[in-house]
């Protein structure tokens, strides 16, 4: 790609977000959080814009100048607020955003940038559900990664569902999908025949000041197993049932003074049920700053058997300087040749096993603590990411190249014609139907 560009002139943008952003419960609000802070830096006016209800954890923007507006789905109100914005760029938060605004946001702003961010491709995260489940049903503990990460599998179990067709339809429609995992970029690209120009490889921008200091503790400072993520995330409530249900007791069984502490946002009942003090098994819920329990953990696990995207809890131990055992599925878009700070294990067996000699082995500890900045300058070079994405961006800023991108994308512009014109009479209907209840 060419030297980087920035817009000549600031721009306004306006995020349509599927929630308000939690960058300390979720990957995908820090990853949120990071386009709002690149904007900012370059000037930019900044609109967020949701329809959801405001979280428990939610953050300030007000550091960044940003307008915080509320909208409403199926109400004709948004159509007058978004072309009184008159939006440079409009950016959807994950494909459901797009669904419900994308035809409003070009009638009205024909000329307005139309960003996707998918966050992770949400039907490939779907299928390796559903395939894990079926596996569960036949073998009850250990799970074949293979198929849940063969392409052709992938392909063949994803085509026919309506989430995939309803993500990729969405992709089409937009002027850039932005990827976070070049992995996904590679299925859409390779076996669902997006055109390559309609995406880009867009993984975390990390925010460098924000990376833990060189003095993190050392491994003889350190104590104990850390595991975290938002609990309402489906693939993290099943890496807490199979830490609790298969991998703990044999961690344990060999490290009988070492505890696991489990954190992460909004954890329901059937979470904190599971807290077991006597086995070392702790739920401690929501924590106030992730680095900070990871930076005092001396090994993060994170057993994921299904997710798509990018795992921000393996980032967050790889900038604190933490060794992390995970699993194939968990290393998926943040490796290539580089070696895996920690361990990568295919059953709970290995899983187990490599946590225990992490944690017990100060020299396997400090040779995977030593792998992380590697990874961390090849995949999430901040400078090289956020570069990338401005170039892109400056690029369409040209009427004439917008036009011309758009009229290259003529699947895009069918599925633009036929999705809109019946999402528009189906939310006029709920619309007219809720004013007479």
């Amino acid at each position: 790609m060419p030297a980087a560009s920035t817009p000549s002139q600031p721009l306004h943008i306006v995020i349509i977000g599927y929630v308000w952003p939690e960058p300390n419960s979720s990957a995908a609000g820090y990853h949120m959080l990071s386009f709002i802070e690149l904007f900012h830096n370059q000037g930019w006016t900044i609109t967020f814009a949701s329809p959801a209800s405001l979280g428990d954890h939610r953050a300030d923007l007000s550091p960044w100048n940003v307008q915080e507006v509320a909208i409403s789905l199926n109400d004709a109100s948004f159509d007058t607020w978004i072309a009184e914005q008159r939006p440079n760029v409009v950016l959807f938060d994950r494909f459901m955003m797009e669904e419900q605004f994308g035809w409003r946001v070009e009638k009205a702003c024909p000329d307005a940038i139309r960003l996707l961010d998918t966050e992770d491709l949400h039907s490939l995260r779907d299928a390796r559900h559903q395939m894990l489940k079926k596996q569960l049903q036949l073998t009850k503990d250990e799970v074949d990664f293979t198929p849940l990460l063969e392409m052709d599998t992938l392909f063949d179990y994803m085509s026919p569902t309506d989430l995939a067709q309803r993500e990729i339809a969405s992709i089409y429609r937009c002027d850039l999908t932005l990827m976070i995992s070049d992995v996904e970029l590679r299925l859409l690209t390779d076996y669902f025949s997006v055109p390559y120009q309609q995406l880009m490889h867009c993984p975390f921008m990390i925010n460098h000041e924000r990376s833990a200091p060189a003095s993190a503790p050392s491994w003889q400072q350190r104590q104990h197993f850390v595991s975290i993520g938002n609990f309402r995330h489906a693939p993290n409530w099943d890496a807490v049932l199979w830490l609790k249900q298969r991998i703990w007791p044999q961690i344990r069984q060999a490290l009988p003074q070492a505890e696991l502490h489990i954190y992460g946002a909004y954890p329901p009942p059937k979470a904190t049920d599971l807290n077991h003090p006597s086995s070392g098994f702790y739920v401690k819920g929501w924590a106030e700053s992730a680095d900070e329990v990871i930076q005092n953990a001396r090994v993060l696990i994170a057993p994921l058997r299904f997710g798509a995207g990018i795992k921000g809890k393996l980032l967050d131990a790889m900038r604190n300087g933490t060794p992390s055992v995970t699993t194939p599925i968990g290393v998926e878009g943040m490796v290539s040749s580089q070696a895996w700070p920690g361990a990568i294990g295919g059953s709970e067996k290995a899983i187990a096993a490599a946590a225990v000699q992490l944690y017990q082995d100060e020299a396997t500890w400090l040779k995977a603590q030593s792998r992380t900045q590697a990874i961390l300058d090849h995949r999430f070079n901040t400078v090289k990411n956020q570069g990338n994405l401005l170039y892109l961006l400056n690029q369409m800023l040209d009427k004439k190249h917008l036009a011309q991108h758009r009229k290259n994308n003529f699947v895009g512009q069918m599925l633009r014609h036929h999705h809109h014109k019946s999402t528009q009479y189906m939310s006029q209907w709920i619309e007219a139907k809720n004013k007479l209840s």
